[in-house]
């Protein structure tokens, strides 16, 4: 069981995008859009005053947010305009107490993340120019971390798992999907290194016997397959009961080397990822949301640069290949390949 990635799409009129009143409508929506918070414009009016049972007064928040079940009302710094429509955000709360709305200026847009789950990291000082998209959302990541947590409960009814994560790009998935499973659980950790002449080696070993133990190996990413056969042939020689993957992002069509991912939460395309936990030169695990990073952030000219090879380690990754073929392990990320 897996999920795609798809292209987000915002909610529009007749499969058309809507024709915004403003142009802060269209810049607020494109903002959205990266972050892909799914939204609707002008879903819906509120009647607000009536007289002899004929409504005189009503209004139309600017954009509704399903998943948030938020409705925002966009305003500018024109002190008549904020004053008329404070005016009707107070009516409309004090007649429909039910329903959330906030009054947004442009200069909060970044604020308002935080509401959404994305943190309260400020963004600028993320160096946003080396970011290309927002390939999945925080809503996204954590519904499909319940349903994968319901899945594992569900197929381990009646016994006791190992989780094993491998460092440190799983620790952000390992907690959540830890915190979704309903089973009795122990969670133990691999840390991999690797040698130019001698490839993949264990740094940290398991401090628990797995013999005769349900084990779900539990990896950020999956790429080319050769780390994990690695992690699964070494498992096995210990014996456990089972021995099960649970990958949160899978590139299957890197894969070289065949393994079984029984769970995975989504299949991505080959680009380089950053965010819940997967970095770029440490930097990046603490978004609370998986991007893209940009081309020319890791990959320079002409100079044979592979997806993930930081440039420092360039001379080193070349000679890595010829020990452990496309399988590179570079600084601490294992982006290209990332497993």
């Amino acid at each position: 069981m897996t999920a795609e990635v798809r292209q987000h799409s915002p909610a529009s009129v007749g499969g058309k995008r809507p024709r915004f009143a403003h142009p802060a409508e269209a810049e607020f929506a494109a903002f959205l859009d990266f972050y892909r918070i799914a939204w609707e414009y002008e879903p819906r009016t509120f009647p607000l005053r009536w007289e002899n049972g004929r409504v005189i007064e009503q209004f139309t928040p600017d954009f509704y947010l399903p998943e948030q079940d938020l409705f925002v009302e966009l305003t500018t710094m024109k002190q008549s305009l904020v004053t008329r429509k404070h005016r009707k955000v107070r009516r409309l709360k004090e007649l429909y107490p039910h329903v959330n709305i906030v009054l947004l200026y442009r200069k909060d847009y970044h604020e308002i993340l935080s509401r959404f789950g994305y943190g309260s990291v400020d963004i600028t000082s993320l160096r946003p120019d080396q970011i290309e998209r927002v390939l999945l959302s925080p809503a996204e990541i954590q519904r499909r971390v319940a349903e994968l947590g319901r899945q594992i409960s569900e197929d381990y009814a009646g016994a006791s798992l190992v989780l094993v994560g491998v460092l440190k790009g799983i620790t952000f998935f390992l907690a959540d999907l830890a915190r979704a499973i309903t089973r009795p659980l122990a969670i133990d950790y691999l840390q991999l290194t690797r040698d130019l002449r001698e490839g993949v080696a264990i740094r940290k070993d398991l401090d628990l016997d797995i013999r005769g133990k349900h084990v779900l190996l539990v990896e950020d990413i999956v790429n080319t397959g050769l780390t994990l056969d690695f992690i699964l042939r070494t498992l096995r020689e210990r014996e456990p009961a089972s021995l099960e993957v649970c990958a949160l992002l899978d590139k299957a069509e890197r894969r070289l080397v065949p393994v079984p991912v029984k769970y995975v939460g989504f299949t991505i395309p080959n680009e380089f990822v950053v965010g819940y936990g997967l970095d770029y030169r440490e930097l990046y695990r603490n978004l609370p949301f998986i991007c893209v990073l940009k081309r020319e952030v890791y990959e320079a000219n002409g100079n044979g640069y592979t997806i993930g090879e930081p440039r420092q380690d360039a001379a080193i990754a070349a000679s890595a290949r010829s020990v452990v073929g496309s399988e590179l392990v570079t600084g601490s990320g294992w982006q290209d390949g990332q497993k």
